[in-house]
């Protein structure tokens, strides 16, 4: 049961990971600012493999971090204004 709950969680990080991406990705900022925050999911990336359950609460704190970066610049995350 544990197992599972396992490989449920990988899929669900691995799924929130490629929408952060995506994400950082349409964010309208500079290039210096896409490369920090680039190398945050490189790190959250990294502790996934060694501390799952820690990184999918630091994801998830990257997320709204995103969210609240896309509603101060007027915009949304996924390129429409």
């Amino acid at each position: 049961m544990e197992r599972e709950r396992q490989l449920e969680l990988y899929g669900e990080v691995a799924d929130q990971l490629k929408e952060a991406h995506r994400k950082v990705r349409e964010l309208q900022v500079p290039e210096s600012v896409r490369m920090a925050l680039t190398r945050k999911l490189l790190v959250i990336t990294a502790a996934a493999k060694h501390d799952l359950v820690d990184a999918a609460r630091r994801l998830g704190q990257f997320m709204d971090e995103l969210d609240a970066r896309a509603l101060s610049d007027g915009g949304s995350t996924d390129g429409t204004p």
